[in-house]
């Protein structure tokens, strides 16, 4: 690692039973940097699983924490950097067990930290087909819709940038003063969220276009007991997705743009959903509708959440 590396840093991964994809991934990056600390946080799956894990921790020296339920992505990823801290670590790239990076890459993210700590940054994530999958996103603030970067100026309204958690280097001073991911979140928009509190917090959000990751789109989120490729997104994604707009909305909007996002929430569930494809609406509703419904009535009867609360909580529970 070049001078912007010469402190201590961390990479760390919230597993939940993809102990291959830790093979493929994590360890290439391990070896390629043996000076950081390698922290994996496993997500309880099955016990199978748990032991994999445990092996492969154990033959590289990576550091394991194994909780005994799945804790979700923000709670996975606050133990892992809290662990990170103390170890000594002082910036810590935050990464999915589908994705991976290169050195050279990984040391642009280090430059970019080191000479502005409160600055996160993403790279460039790309498939491994080489199409782009992230390269900077806006969240439109009037109706909580998402578009890249790419299309600023097709809609007259506010926007705020976000950086994806699928791959994210950041400042262990950064990370103390937002105090993490929150929790209540579980799965998804916790990154919304996150980018979110580092710009109220005078921070900044950088994608680096220098700096690429590769990203195994799905491969952590598959409902095909053979492993098979589909464009159907997982239920868990759907419930989340849905719920956690509106989670977002009530932890962060105003009352009057509370109402709006709560106005547009079955277009915004339709527009979910269609991620998926149309073909699944026939095929899999108990898979698709159902968790929609699911989240859309959770997330509009959320209760004991204030504008402005955010940081790590208590996890939550994946819907049955």
């Amino acid at each position: 690692m070049d001078d912007t590396g010469a402190a201590p840093w961390a990479i760390v991964v919230v597993n939940y039973g993809s102990h291959r994809l830790l093979e493929a991934n994590l360890l290439p990056m391990a070896r390629q940097s043996p000076e950081a600390h390698i922290v994996v946080v496993d997500s309880f799956s099955t016990a199978p699983e748990r032991t994999a894990v445990r092996v492969q921790a154990r033959s590289n020296g990576w550091h394991l924490l194994a909780p005994e339920v799945n804790v979700g992505f923000g709670g996975g990823m606050n133990l892992g950097v809290a662990r990170a801290i103390e170890l000594g670590a002082e910036r810590m790239l935050l990464i999915n067990p589908d994705a991976t990076m290169d050195r050279r890459d990984v040391e642009l993210l280090q430059a970019e930290v080191a000479a502005s700590p409160m600055t996160m940054c993403a790279p460039v994530i790309r498939t491994s087909e080489g199409a782009v999958w992230f390269a900077g996103a806006d969240l439109y603030l009037r109706d909580g819709s998402i578009r890249s970067e790419r299309r600023r100026g097709e809609v007259n309204a506010p926007y705020q940038s976000w950086l994806t958690g699928a791959c994210l280097m950041i400042s262990r001073q950064l990370w103390e003063v937002v105090g993490g991911f929150d929790e209540d979140y579980f799965l998804y928009w916790e990154d919304v969220d996150l980018s979110h509190r580092i710009l109220q917090a005078g921070g900044r959000l950088t994608c680096v276009r220098t700096a690429t990751a590769i990203h195994d789109e799905g491969a952590t989120h598959t409902d095909d007991a053979s492993g098979n490729r589909h464009r159907a997104k997982s239920p868990t994604y759907y419930y989340y997705n849905i719920r956690n707009r509106l989670m977002f909305a009530r932890k962060n909007l105003d009352l009057k743009d509370r109402r709006r996002w709560q106005r547009g929430s079955l277009k915004a569930a339709y527009e979910i959903l269609l991620r998926g494809g149309r073909r699944q609406f026939l095929h899999r509703p108990s898979q698709t509708i159902k968790p929609a419904l699911r989240g859309l009535k959770d997330g509009l009867r959320l209760k004991g959440i204030t504008p402005g609360s955010g940081g790590a909580a208590t996890g939550g529970q994946v819907p049955g």
